[in-house]
């Protein structure tokens, strides 16, 4: 029994030393065998300095040049109180008149602006402030002030607002051409009316087409930026690292109506074309290059013998454009214009919206496979180099009624050639009638309305008694009032 016990002992005793001589030795060959692979590996050195600053991006100055010169704006506007106004529209007028029950109650809204000048021009969205009936702005020093529209372009969704003060600070206007995808940016609001809020990131793409302001838009190019952009700083500033004004606030992408991660700017240099027109002219001078153009993609480029995906493709030319005149012909490519690179429908809109009727451009083609070079004198959407001026409105007493002519992107939305609206109402036909403020005219007893001299030939040539007004409301309801002369 002692024997057996004994080799027992011997044999643990054996398993024991060969278990720890195991763990030993084969740690030292896991060991070595890190050892090899690490060699096979190969070292990497990076120049940690070339790739982040020391200290990181710097917003401090950029910050300390533009929040004083962003405003709050604070619209109020009067709605009726029935829920059935949504309805039945501006028809509600009509159903009720002479009942003398309509209320109303201020509705409000909120937006920022940005200050351009020392003497109170401020630049911000269309949509915070069309319509109002009272604009309020509220400075970051907490002064606050009424202002005036001085002229909007809902096309671009930008208006120019005025308050009556100086010795304003204001931003400093930059260049969006030059701007660069992955460059830090600042994104300016004042939102809440506190004061301004600053939040920053980076360019992530530039000539954006996103749609936001429908297909009536003259604006389909935009600066996308992961600043974070919330309500409210809807007309704020997007600003460079040198406190330079590179765009103008107008969207986020959203599901919920919250920031998720983008959000789009107007490029300063159409906000600089648009504030010189309304400064200058009272209207917008759109200019056209007086062609048709189908983006290039792979497929096209395959049915249409194109070796390279490169440039807008001429699908067809306006008649007596400016491009027609210069020698371009459909089926040319277009490369660069003003040496600026073209590869979407974005791109080519946002260079030219930057030029009026009568400036000259180059434009880079490729023709068969050839590069060739054209001068192109930009029109406007009536075939001429001449300046539009905002037509001046008119009040007719027959009516009692102020009206002026309906802009291009009106009659584009509304699906109308021609039309008067309606800006002022007094006592008078119209008004007991139940006609409404912005119902815009579009004929007289069948005769198309679209200046004050075929308002007065209308009037002047009623038969049997009778006037028919046809036209159509902002909302695109479309109505005929019959009166009794």
């Amino acid at each position: 029994m002692k024997k057996i016990i004994s080799i027992i002992l011997i044999a643990s005793l054996g398993v024991l030393i060969f278990f720890v001589l195991g763990i030993t030795f084969g740690k030292k060959d896991i060991t070595r065998g890190i050892e090899l692979q690490q060699q096979k590996l190969p070292v990497i050195k990076a120049n940690y300095s070339q790739i982040v600053p020391n200290n990181g991006p710097d917003f401090r100055t950029a910050a300390e040049m533009t929040v004083n010169a962003v405003v709050h704006i604070k619209t109020k506007f009067i709605r009726k109180s029935s829920v059935y106004d949504d309805f039945f529209g501006s028809l509600r007028e009509l159903f009720e008149w002479g009942q003398q029950q309509k209320t109303y109650h201020p509705f409000t809204a909120f937006g920022s602006g940005v200050i351009i000048s020392d003497d109170g021009y401020i630049v911000t969205n269309n949509h915070v402030v069309e319509g109002a009936d009272e604009i309020e702005v509220t400075l970051n020093d907490k002064r606050v002030f009424n202002a005036e529209i001085i002229g909007n372009d809902p096309s671009a969704d930008l208006a120019l607002i005025k308050i009556h003060t100086n010795d304003l600070p204001y931003i400093i206007y930059g260049n969006s051409d030059n701007v660069k995808i992955g460059e830090w940016v600042l994104a300016v609001g004042n939102p809440f009316n506190l004061t301004s809020t600053v939040t920053a990131g980076i360019v992530s793409a530039k000539a954006r087409d996103i749609n936001i302001l429908g297909t009536h838009s003259s604006i389909k190019s935009f600066i996308q930026t992961d600043a974070v952009v919330n309500r409210g700083n809807s007309g704020g500033a997007l600003v460079n690292i040198k406190g330079e004004l590179i765009g103008i606030n107008a969207a986020i992408a959203s599901s919920t109506g919250f920031y998720e991660g983008y959000s789009f700017a107007i490029p300063v240099n159409i906000v600089k074309k648009v504030v010189n027109d309304l400064l200058q002219y009272g209207e917008i001078q759109r200019a056209y290059i007086g062609v048709i153009i189908q983006e290039l993609d792979a497929k096209f480029a395959k049915e249409n013998g194109i070796d390279e995906i490169k440039g807008v493709y001429v699908r067809s030319l306006t008649e007596n454009g400016g491009a027609e005149e210069a020698g371009i012909k459909k089926g040319d490519i277009i490369t660069n214009v003003d040496n600026y690179e073209v590869n979407s429908l974005s791109q080519l809109i946002e260079i030219v919206s930057q030029h009026k009727p009568g400036d000259e451009v180059k434009i880079d083609i490729v023709r068969n496979g050839k590069e060739m070079v054209f001068s192109v004198v930009l029109k406007n959407e009536n075939g001429t180099i001449n300046i539009v001026k905002k037509e001046k409105s008119f009040y007719n007493s027959q009516l009692g009624a102020s009206f002026e002519k309906v802009t291009i992107v009106e009659k584009q939305y509304l699906g109308i050639n021609n039309g008067l609206k309606i800006i002022k109402l007094e006592d008078g036909l119209l008004k007991s009638g139940g006609v409404q403020k912005g119902f815009i005219i579009t004929k007289i007893n069948n005769i198309p309305v679209n200046l004050k001299a075929n308002l007065e030939y209308a009037l002047n040539n009623l038969s049997l008694g009778m006037l028919n007004i046809e036209g159509v409301y902002p909302n695109g309801m479309k109505v005929i009032y019959g009166f009794e002369m």
